[in-house]
């Protein structure tokens, strides 16, 4: 970066003064707390992430020095709230991915729903012979909360899961939406938002890597060597890195 595009001493002075205004007005929101969801609180979140940022940044072109602080997920952050004070309604997206791990087991399960429901009529348990028609089926008879619980039973895998809560002004008029529900999702609009995946176990196991049982020296341990003092080790006790939480 040239000297004439360099900031000056006074603007990363203003920058920092512009921080530490942040921080009290974080903590005064989170002093106030009205609820786990709190919008004041995520609004001063996102306001102290921004000036911590522009700091980072001058302090860096000026004196080729960072700060040794960082606010988690402020770049991938939603944008600040910026809908009704008192929404009158709310639209909730929910996108749930699946796997089909085991196929057969679904033409099952899609095919003992039709049976149920036409028995003694010959023919139409066979409609349900193939994938997408056994998927289908079995979202059409099942509530979507009901096959996230047993999705194992009716051979899906569950993949990545996020709801998002918006705020409207008004509800939706009747069939306005249907035929693109998802297209028109304002981000300054949004409420709160629940993310569900594996990457997140992923990067926890990534963290706590070194906690693993040392297996060659388990099997240098005699089953009547004592552990702290008392405690045997018993094998009960030994949990695979990998068991679900």
């Amino acid at each position: 970066m040239s000297d004439a595009a360099q900031p000056t001493a006074a603007e990363v002075r203003a920058a920092v003064e512009a921080v530490k205004t942040a921080l009290d007005r974080h903590l005064a929101a989170v002093e106030r707390r009205t609820g786990e969801d709190d919008q004041a609180v995520y609004e001063a979140f996102n306001e102290l992430a921004a000036a911590a940022e522009t700091y980072d940044e001058l302090l860096y072109d000026r004196y080729d020095e960072v700060t040794p602080f960082e606010i988690p997920g402020a770049e991938d952050s939603l944008p600040p709230y910026a809908g009704p004070g008192e929404p009158s309604a709310v639209s909730v997206l929910i996108r749930r991915d699946y796997s089909v791990a085991e196929p057969q087991r679904l033409l099952a399960q899609a095919q003992r729903v039709e049976a149920a429901e036409y028995e003694g009529v010959e023919g139409l348990n066979d409609d349900a012979a193939t994938v997408p028609r056994a998927l289908g089926v079995l979202f059409g008879e099942f509530e979507p909360d009901e096959i996230a619980s047993r999705h194992k039973e009716f051979g899906l895998e569950e993949g990545d899961s996020t709801l998002w809560v918006t705020a409207a002004d008004e509800p939706a008029e009747p069939g306005e939406w249907l035929e693109a529900p998802f297209d028109e999702v304002d981000p300054e609009r949004v409420l709160c938002r629940f993310d569900v995946s594996a990457v997140f176990d992923e990067d926890e196991d990534a963290d706590h890597e070194d906690d693993g049982i040392d297996e060659d020296a388990l099997d240098e341990l005699d089953a009547d060597d004592e552990l702290d003092g008392d405690d045997e080790l018993d094998g009960d006790d030994l949990e695979p890195l990998d068991a679900e939480r």
